[in-house]
């Protein structure tokens, strides 16, 4: 029989406590000696179980088992090993129970109450479009939801979920031993309705007991105006249903957006690049552009340079709280050319012979003359 505690549980070493206690339950309704039909084995391995439960279930326990492994005496039944007269199968947390056995087993009682449901989380890439103006988008995901047979109780039709008569609903066996030190009080999980507090008798053969079944659901996802990268929507109630009653949990949308091929976005302010004639940036004018909301008339001014930037305030994206919109900034290129026609190179050559193609670039000392000149 394995001696690792994963392997005694079937579960992985990075496995959730959900998963490490979901795992316990099921082994435990299998290997339990009232309900098994070889009970010496059923009983050994029943133990071992316990055990391995024990340590992993425990934060501090299961990192020590981690790191130390099995033989450095973590394990329920070595826990104890070098105490003296309180034997190789009594714990520390026994030793605990003995001064403070009737308090500890208050505090420690499980409550098999309503339990919410799990919240879930859905991935969802929408356009700079979409961000801009708003959008609808329809998401299918799955989810556990309540079992239409027994409505959510895990129950046969017909049937009723009873209270563990082992652990009186508490979920939570003891045991009272005498030693020399006094009474020895021993709390672990009920074995019978594995920390439940309830058993189900007859259950459903639709959700096998589980009161839940795994199905499909679709929903229209309200995208507002405005959202950014890592912007989260909430739908209250449409998460995974509750069990014994609870109420279901949440479902959290988390946006991101699509690369734009010509606007990029920095917060509330868009960027664009726009390329103009040399003409253009020579003698200035009025550019007619692209923004993400519809045209715009951008006014370029005589003598601009290519990589000068213009400011369009108020045509960037909306603020998602709607108080206003953010800037949209233009890059503008001056593209040259490639082909000229005869009339075009003579207009260019007379205007190079008039000095146009001369460039007025003063050096360095002439600029620092400049600036110490008096007028």
């Amino acid at each position: 029989m394995a001696t690792d505690y994963y392997t005694l549980l079937g579960v992985e070493r990075g496995a959730s406590e959900a998963e490490i206690k979901r795992a316990y339950r099921g082994l435990a309704r299998k290997y339990h000696p009232d309900v098994a039909e070889d009970k010496t084995t059923a009983e050994a391995h029943f133990k071992e179980i316990n055990e391995a439960y024990e340590v992993l279930s425990d934060p501090q326990k299961r990192r020590h088992y981690d790191r130390f492994g099995r033989s450095d005496g973590m394990g329920a039944g070595a826990a104890g090993a070098g105490f003296g007269p309180f034997g190789a199968s009594d714990g520390i947390g026994d030793i605990f129970d003995m001064f403070f056995g009737q308090q500890r087993g208050a505090q420690t009682q499980r409550t098999a109450g309503p339990q919410r449901g799990a919240d879930l989380r859905y991935d969802l890439q929408i356009t700079l479009e979409e961000a801009f103006g708003g959008a609808e988008r329809e998401i299918s995901f799955h989810y556990l939801g309540a079992c239409d047979t027994c409505r959510g109780t895990g129950a046969k039709p017909g049937t009723v979920v009873q209270s563990c008569d082992r652990c009186n609903g508490s979920g939570v066996a003891r045991s009272v031993r005498q030693t020399p030190l006094g009474q020895f009080v021993t709390q672990t999980t009920c074995a019978k309705c594995g920390g439940e507090g309830e058993i189900t008798p007859s259950p459903c053969e639709t959700c096998r007991g589980r009161g839940r079944v795994d199905r499909p659901r679709t929903l229209t996802i309200k995208v507002p105006p405005g959202v950014d990268d890592g912007s989260r929507i909430r739908l209250s109630g449409s998460g995974e249903a509750g069990t014994r009653g609870g109420p279901p949990g949440d479902l959290y949308v988390y946006l991101s957006i699509a690369q734009h091929q010509r606007f990029r976005r920095d917060g509330a302010d868009l960027f664009v690049e726009v390329p103009i004639a040399f003409t253009q940036a020579a003698l200035g004018g009025i550019v007619e552009i692209e923004a993400l909301d519809g045209h715009a008339e951008l006014t370029v001014v005589a003598g601009t340079q290519s990589g000068s930037s213009y400011r369009l305030r108020g045509r960037g994206m909306p603020s998602v709280r709607g108080n206003g919109r953010g800037d949209l900034i233009v890059s503008v290129h001056v593209v040259v050319p490639q082909k000229l026609s005869r009339k075009e190179r003579e207009v260019l050559e007379e205007f190079a012979l008039l000095g146009g193609d001369r460039i007025d670039e003063r050096s360095f000392f002439d600029r620092v003359k400049d600036a110490f000149k008096v007028d």
